[in-house]
């Protein structure tokens, strides 16, 4: 069934059910979430490999043929985003690091970031005298806020890195139009977004570069590794030679990388054959697993925004998402009537496996203000406010990586529940 449809079917059939006025586990009553322990842990495990995994590697083991899984994987990552160069690396950070170097900018470029990533998107900027300028998140996607770029740019500004907060794509049109406008380079980090695409354009290929991580929580999981796209061959040679010193000799003859064959630039990146023969299997199903994680997040998020004061990331009728790690919602305790921890405390009672969901804020970090591992000193807001609300506001639930219905009705009913028993939990 179409997605949309689903949902929408779903968001009215919660508008007319009424919340349940059962007594809270918390006081005594019984759980909403009787489902058994183990399945439930088997529904929401992560990640998972089959026997066409476990085969590709223990075939590639007898194969002797190690090396060659590799080019297939990026020759299958091409055919999958139509991205027109691939570069396979060992992880996602390493992948990071040889877009910044291919990016080619000159020291003191300074280079628009988000606050609320993972380290491996800013740090290695200062191996090539980049300066990381911290830019906040929209509260309502957690994604890149692109007026607050407006405000922050520089005649120093060369580039930009968007990254797609927990597999909701930025709104890379709009990104796309400002940096074109202003001449700088989009550099995208799509760690948590393979899959994921805006106006039919998978997220990845918006930027001159872009990247995936394979790490194991991710949604295409090779336990380790990472991908780099491309838009052109110098990006692709500049990237593949920094991390890789034995591709070099099969550059075309008029590539000014070739004469860097058995040197490279210094770092050894190359993926491990054994995680390219996880990731090309994993590559094969990501769209249908990724399908099924959505519209089981959908079909619960449908009944959880029903509840005063609960939202999710602010999606786009354009966007085909992904899903990565959790399901993120935002709590606003003024509409909710009571607090984050008390809601934390009801739900992990009626058995959902819920959380806070506090994610890094880079600028509050000790290395971005510490002059001894810069060349160029980042700039480093005092507060983001975008950030701080979506650490405030953020919840998060498990993703159900199979289809369960059920499953999904017990959670909703578990909200529901503690819904109707606001009152007695402010």
């Amino acid at each position: 069934m179409n997605s949309r449809r689903t949902f929408a079917a779903a968001a009215a059939i919660a508008a007319a059910r009424p919340l349940r006025a059962e007594t809270l586990a918390l006081d005594g009553g019984a759980k909403a979430v009787s489902f058994d322990p183990a399945r439930h842990s088997a529904l929401t495990k992560w990640p998972n490999y089959g026997n066409d995994e476990k085969q590709a590697v223990l075939d590639l083991m007898d194969s002797n043929r190690y090396y060659q899984e590799i080019p297939l994987l990026e020759k299958d990552t091409c055919q999958a985003t139509g991205a027109p160069f691939a570069k396979a690396h060992c992880n996602g950070t390493s992948a990071l690091m040889s877009m910044f170097f291919a990016a080619d900018l000159p020291p003191g470029s300074e280079v628009l970031v988000p606050s609320y990533t993972a380290s491996a998107t800013i740090v290695p900027m200062r191996f090539f005298g980049l300066v990381p300028v911290f830019v906040d998140i929209d509260p309502a996607t957690a994604c890149f806020d692109l007026s607050h770029a407006r405000r922050v740019i520089t005649p120093a500004t060369r580039a930009l890195v968007p990254m797609h907060s927990w597999g909701r794509p930025c709104d890379m049109d709009e990104i796309a139009a400002f940096a074109k406008e202003r001449g700088l380079m989009v550099l995208e980090d799509a760690a948590q977004a393979e899959g994921a695409s805006l106006l039919g354009k998978p997220m990845g290929t918006w930027g001159e570069m872009g990247v995936f991580s394979y790490q194991t929580s991710k949604v295409l999981p090779a336990i380790e590794g990472g991908m780099g796209l491309y838009r052109s061959r110098e990006a692709w040679e500049r990237a593949t030679a920094f991390g890789n010193y034995d591709l070099p000799a099969s550059f075309p003859q008029d590539s000014k990388y070739r004469k860097y064959h058995d040197t490279g630039f210094g770092p050894k990146f190359r993926i491990h054959p054994l995680a390219a023969a996880i990731a090309r299997k994993q590559l094969a199903t990501l769209g249908a697993r990724n399908r099924i994680v959505r519209e089981q997040t959908q079909r619960l998020n449908a009944r959880l925004t029903q509840l005063s004061g609960l939202a999710e990331q602010r999606r786009r009728s354009d966007m085909e998402r992904v899903h990565w790690a959790s399901n993120i919602l935002f709590f606003d305790e003024g509409k909710a009537g009571f607090d984050k921890a008390r809601l934390l405390k009801a739900l992990t009672a009626e058995g959902v496996r819920a959380s806070a969901a506090p994610y890094p804020e880079q600028h509050r970090f000790a290395i971005y203000r510490e002059p001894a591992w810069w060349h160029h000193a980042p700039k480093v807001p005092a507060s983001l406010p975008g950030c701080e609300q979506v650490n405030r506001t953020a919840i998060r639930v498990p993703l159900f990586q199979q289809d369960a219905p059920e499953l999904v009705d017990q959670y909703a009913t578990a909200f529901e529940k503690v819904w109707a028993h606001r009152k007695s939990l402010a």
